[in-house]
């Protein structure tokens, strides 16, 4: 939920100073007591003061809950042809939706957590030393018997996605009560987002959790078959702050054609009737159509030449959390979102090694 000025201000003032009474508050800014009173009851009941006193939630902190696996990317030298053995280069480094937008945040300095499930084998344990070198508070990661998820991509000689083929047993560990458990982590974060990888009831009780914290909830539908997970949470009226679709999601979320500009539109109309905030629907080459609070407008992709398109899509939206967390509106925070999309697509790696927030925002700068 966004905040005032004057709330803004009172945040400030306690984190300088975090004996504040109420009077001294009021002496600070000018105020009365009252009116200061008011504003704190408001900043307790948006989530920034959590319970009794003045403990604050952590400023900037996001929580990313769903899939993290092994991504094996297998680049054809030459043209697919079907139903044969075709040349080409394979490699493995650690992946999935969840676990690439926390290792993106972490490296622009966002205070990021993971929670996920990853197998007790060696590919967990690669994952989980690799997730944690970048920078991830890894410590809410559940370990389970089933094998580490895997997600195994075919791409052609440019780098563009012809199948792949995810298998996120290990995720379904994600139950309800490990949600009840890690809830203090929902309620220190300024954003959670969850992707569609994790099981239906424990979306739903995510969401319920988030909105008992008052903490902003973005959801990515991951794909087609997964978008429906995210179709209870909408008819069950939770509040939503952002959804990342593409199309395709878009289309099996609203039940509509969005293949022409008059159905995408209306299919973005219907997720705001029913309480989502922000939607932001990727569109590939040509860009993505971002509506936030009823300002629609259209973003053209960032140029750049093509290595990898596999964690464009997560980095578009690390991109933007970390924009909107420093303050830009949204449609501000879609240019830093294109342009992490294009760094990440114009290298070889899911996650850019070298990924900086200066890197960023200077590549913003750079193709604004």
């Amino acid at each position: 939920m966004s905040l005032t000025d004057r709330e803004r201000e009172l945040l400030r003032l306690l984190r300088e100073h975090p004996l504040a009474t109420p009077e001294d508050l009021a002496r600070l800014t000018g105020n009365t007591r009252a009116a200061v009173n008011v504003h704190l009851t408001r900043l307790r009941e948006k989530g920034h003061i959590l319970g009794r006193g003045y403990v604050l939630r952590p400023e900037g902190s996001v929580l990313v809950i769903g899939g993290a696996n092994l991504d094996l990317k297998s680049r054809l030298h030459a043209p697919a042809v079907p139903g044969t053995s075709n040349p080409g280069t394979t490699t493995a480094a650690p992946g999935g939706v969840a676990r690439n937008i926390a290792e993106n945040l972490a490296r622009l300095g966002v205070p990021t957590g993971l929670l996920s499930a990853i197998g007790h084998d060696d590919t967990g344990a690669r994952l989980l030393d690799a997730t944690r070198a970048s920078g991830v508070d890894v410590s809410p990661i559940v370990r389970t018997d089933d094998p580490t998820g895997t997600y195994s991509a075919i791409l052609d000689p440019h780098g563009e996605l012809i199948l792949a083929v995810a298998s996120m047993r290990a995720v379904d560990a994600l139950t309800p009560d490990v949600i009840r458990t890690r809830r203090a982590l929902i309620d220190r974060a300024s954003a959670v987002i969850v992707d569609c990888n994790v099981p239906q009831d424990t979306l739903l009780h995510a969401a319920r959790t988030a909105q008992a914290s008052h903490t902003p909830l973005y959801v990515e539908p991951v794909s087609v078959p997964k978008a429906a997970r995210l179709r209870a949470l909408l008819a069950e009226g939770l509040p939503v702050h952002a959804v990342t679709p593409n199309r395709d999601e878009l289309a099996a979320l609203t039940d509509r054609d969005t293949r022409t500009d008059d159905g995408l539109h209306a299919a973005v109309q219907d997720l705001h009737a029913r309480g989502v905030r922000v939607v932001w629907v990727r569109l590939g080459e040509a860009g993505s159509l971002l509506s936030a609070d009823g300002d629609a407008r259209h973003h053209a992709a960032t140029p750049t030449q093509v290595r990898d398109v596999t964690g464009a899509g997560d980095a578009m939206l690390a991109g933007y959390l970390y924009a909107t967390l420093r303050g830009d509106d949204p449609h501000t925070a879609a240019r830093a979102g294109h342009a992490l999309a294009a760094l990440t697509i114009q290298s070889d790696h899911t996650v850019r090694p070298d990924l900086t927030a200066d890197l960023l925002d200077a590549h913003t700068q750079e193709t604004a």
